[in-house]
């Protein structure tokens, strides 16, 4: 995918240059006066189209030239979100997937630099989203699209959207890694796939087997590996460093990695188990937005932690009633074997705010009551930060991956407050456990390290989300890279 090479030109296209092109995808400002080649015909085919000539609705036009160009039209206002945009781009290149182009050209017409530069950027990460290679088992191979150059006419970044291509290349990671069936990504085969983007990334690696992980006495999350018949449950930890020495504190992703999740003992029935393989989309999201901002050679050092396993039945799995102890001492009482993604983060927690990062951020397929409370256009947000709420919301907005924070008050630890242990794993009433279950992380947060929990309510989207055209979303890549590249945080 990032192979796509970016030509840009100041100039808007001549009829000469919109000629030699076969596909084009241009927007234009319903107020512009600004001619651009071709202008008369495709907004009178786009008054025909969409009628009401209401904006934001993308029609698909053939040009009366040689190659009879295959154009993707819209006419939009200057007030347009970032969500908007992304999605209205998905389906202007959606027009082009019949045409199967090798080159599309790009014009942006009748807005500010500023209004220009948005929309180009959504177009872009549209185009770079469809383009990516996903998993693909099928015995007749299905080509992508084999996109090899965005020719963009009327505008030139001297950062040559250099952002949008690195967030597209850790989204791209994110999603087909999460599509793998667990039998192709068991945490052998993820460890040995980690190993490869390590080195290719000049990234430390370590990686906590069961046998460290019982000498640090991390017993939240041996209670989950236990079941598995393989031995090859473990932490991850991965290191990058900045080119240049930095001497601020370092930013730990931390991401939950159960490569397939049966529920365990309290097994779940068969259509909440299908599509299991993906419940380790947290520790994706952590690795491409890791990727990323290698990618952008970000200036302050970060840390990926990824809690990989397999939640199994069997006649080792831990069972309700258990209790069991994590690393830091805590005794917890198993409630239910299918909340054990906050059973191998606990320990995850622990092990990473021992070492005091400035700043934690973990992802998680947690908890369906968030989905069920926001569905799966947002994700959930926790945060031990309360004076960030409105900007983790606005971060959502710019970025396009929107989210909502949810309380954290100390009273709901009644719900999980256990008479034998120091806390249950969680409740049996229902409702609330997108709370709890972050109430109860919260807990395994030493060192008061700022922490930012996201249940990844928008993880799996049918149709998909945004600019992103597959079930599979990988979000969280680019809201974390915009969060800390802009800075929201202060």
């Amino acid at each position: 995918m990032m192979s796509i090479i970016l030509e840009q030109h100041t100039s808007a296209p001549t009829i000469d240059v919109i000629d030699s092109v076969d596909n084009w995808i241009i927007v234009s400002s319903n107020k512009t006066k600004k001619n651009f080649s071709y202008k008369e015909k495709i907004i009178s085919r786009y008054k025909q189209i969409s009628q009401d000539e209401k904006c934001g609705i993308p029609v698909s036009i053939d040009l009366p030239n040689k190659h009879s160009s295959h154009v993707s039209f819209t006419m939009l206002s200057s007030s347009n979100t970032s969500f908007d945009l992304l999605s209205l781009s998905r389906k202007l290149i959606s027009l082009h997937s019949e045409s199967r182009p090798k080159e599309i050209g790009v014009f942006v017409a009748g807005f500010s630099k500023k209004e220009s530069e948005r929309i180009i950027e959504a177009i872009i990460s549209a185009i770079l989203a469809v383009c990516a290679k996903m998993p693909n088992f099928k015995s007749k191979k299905q080509s992508k699209i084999p996109l090899s150059k965005i020719i963009l006419c009327g505008f030139k970044a001297n950062h040559r959207f250099r952002k949008s291509f690195a967030i597209a290349e850790g989204n791209a990671l994110t999603r087909s890694l999460s599509m793998m069936p667990s039998n192709k990504l068991t945490p052998t085969h993820y460890l040995k796939k980690i190993k490869e983007i390590a080195k290719e990334n000049k990234w430390k690696l370590e990686f906590y087997s069961e046998s460290t992980l019982r000498q640090k006495k991390a017993g939240a999350f041996l209670a989950v590996s236990q079941g598995s018949p393989t031995a090859d449950s473990g932490i991850v930890r991965l290191r990058y460093k900045p080119k240049r020495a930095s001497k601020t504190k370092k930013i730990f992703l931390v991401g939950k990695g159960i490569c397939y999740d049966t529920g365990g003992t309290n097994l779940k029935p068969a259509n909440y188990m299908f599509g299991m393989h993906e419940d380790m989309q947290g520790s994706a999201v952590a690795l491409g937005t890791l990727l990323a901002l290698t990618k952008l050679n970000y200036n302050r050092p970060v840390e990926c932690w990824m809690a990989l396993a397999m939640n199994h039945i069997g006649p080792k799995a831990y069972k309700p009633n258990d209790i069991v102890t994590a690393s830091d001492g805590t005794t917890i009482e198993v409630v239910h074997t299918d909340a054990e993604g906050r059973m191998v983060l606990a320990d995850t927690l622990v092990l990473a705010s021992k070492e005091k990062p400035s700043l934690i951020i973990d992802y998680a397929t947690l908890t369906g009551a968030c989905m069920y409370s926001i569905g799966t256009s947002y994700s959930g947000i926790f945060t031990n930060v309360n004076k960030w709420h409105p900007n983790l919301i606005k971060a959502g907005e710019d970025s396009g991956e929107r989210v909502w924070p949810f309380p954290l008050d100390e009273d709901f630890d009644q719900m999980i407050k256990s008479d034998i242990a120091d806390i249950k794993q969680c409740s049996q009433e229902s409702g609330v456990d997108h709370i709890l279950a972050s109430r109860f992380l919260q807990r395994f947060v030493k060192n008061d390290v700022p922490w930012i929990h996201m249940d990844l309510s928008s993880s799996n989207r049918k149709g998909g989300l945004g600019h992103i055209p597959t079930n599979t979303t990988g979000f969280g890549v680019r809201y974390t890279v915009d969060l800390l590249l802009k800075n929201y945080l202060k």
